[in-house]
C-alpha cells in the first residue's frame, strides 16, 4: 500500500538551495510512494516546473481563510492551485504559536482550500505539558473537533491529519520522536474521531523528529499512513531514503 511522504522545507532554503534540492529530489527520490515537495511561497512557482512530469507532488505550507479580497500579505488557495499545487499544510504548530492561529482560522482555511480544490493537510498534535497531564486524548479530540466542525469531503482522499506531537518536533529543544507503537495507537484513536466528524477514513500521517534511522518503524504501523518530515527532508540522501521504504 502506498504511503503519503511530506516534505516540509519550512523557510529554511533560499530560493536557490530550493531549486538545486527540488533538482536533486527528481533525480534521486524512486519508488512506489506519493511525495510531496513543500517549500515556501517564493519558490512554488519555480520548483513547480522542475516537479512537472514526474512523480513528485507540488504542496504549499500554508493559504488564506478568503479565495479573495482585501487579505494584504496571504496567498489565495485559488493562485496555490493554478500554479500546480495539489497539498497544503494547514494549522502547523509554529503557526498555531508564533502566528496565534486558532482551531477557527484553521477551519476556515480548510473549508476555502477545499472549494479551491487543494488536498489539506491539517496538522494537530499536544505540548509536553498536555502529555504529561495524561490529556492528549481529550486535547487532541478538542482540536479536531474545532478544526473539522462543518467541514464536508466528498471522498476519503480530499483531507489528510497529520499528527505532530509538539514536544517531539526536532525544532524543540531535547525533542524526541515517539515510540511507533504509541504512534500507532493515536493514530488509531484520530482516525476513529476524525471518522465520526467527517464520515470517511481519511489518512492520519506521523510528523516529530522523522529521520532516516526510525522511518521505517513508523511506517511499518498499520494505522500510520505515511510521514509529515522537517529536517531531514532537507537532506536528500535521507529523505530518498526515507521516501523508499
Amino acid at each position: 500500500m502506498k504511503k503519503l511522504i511530506i516534505a516540509n522545507w519550512k523557510m529554511q532554503l533560499s530560493l536557490k538551495e530550493s531549486l538545486e534540492l527540488a533538482k536533486q529530489s527528481v533525480k534521486k527520490i524512486k519508488g512506489k510512494n506519493i511525495i510531496v515537495l513543500c517549500p515556501d511561497f517564493l519558490a512554488l512557482p519555480y520548483v513547480g516546473p522542475i516537479l512537472k512530469g514526474t512523480n513528485l507532488n507540488l504542496g504549499a505550507q500554508d493559504s488564506a481563510i478568503v479565495g479573495r479580497g482585501a487579505y494584504t500579505g496571504e496567498v489565495s488557495p485559488l493562485d496555490l492551485k493554478a500554479l500546480g499545487v495539489k497539498y497544503v499544510i494547514l494549522g502547523h504548530s509554529e503557526r498555531r504559536e508564533h502566528l496565534h492561529e486558532s482551531s477557527l482560522i484553521i477551519n476556515a482555511k480548510i473549508k476555502v482550500a477545499l472549494t479551491g480544490g487543494l488536498i489539506p493537510i491539517l496538522c494537530v498534535g499536544e505540548k509536553l505539558e498536555v502529555k504529561k497531564n495524561g490529556e492528549t486524548e481529550e486535547y487532541l479530540s478538542r482540536e479536531i473537533a474545532h478544526s473539522l466542525q462543518g467541514v464536508k469531503i466528498k471522498s476519503a482522499s480530499d483531507l489528510v491529519i497529520a499528527y505532530e506531537p509538539i514536544w517531539a518536533i526536532s525544532t524543540n529543544k531535547n525533542a524526541r520522536p515517539m515510540s511507533a507503537l504509541d504512534a500507532d495507537a493515536i493514530h488509531k484513536f484520530i482516525k476513529a474521531r476524525a471518522a465520526r466528524i467527517l464520515k470517511k477514513p481519511v489518512a492520519v500521517l506521523y510528523g516529530g523528529s522523522v529521520n532516516a534511522a526510525n522511518a521505517g518503524e513508523f511506517l511499518s504501523q498499520k494505522n500510520v499512513a505515511g510521514l509529515l518530515v522537517g529536517g531531514a527532508s532537507l537532506k536528500i540522501k535521507d529523505f530518498s531514503h526515507i521516501c523508499s521504504l
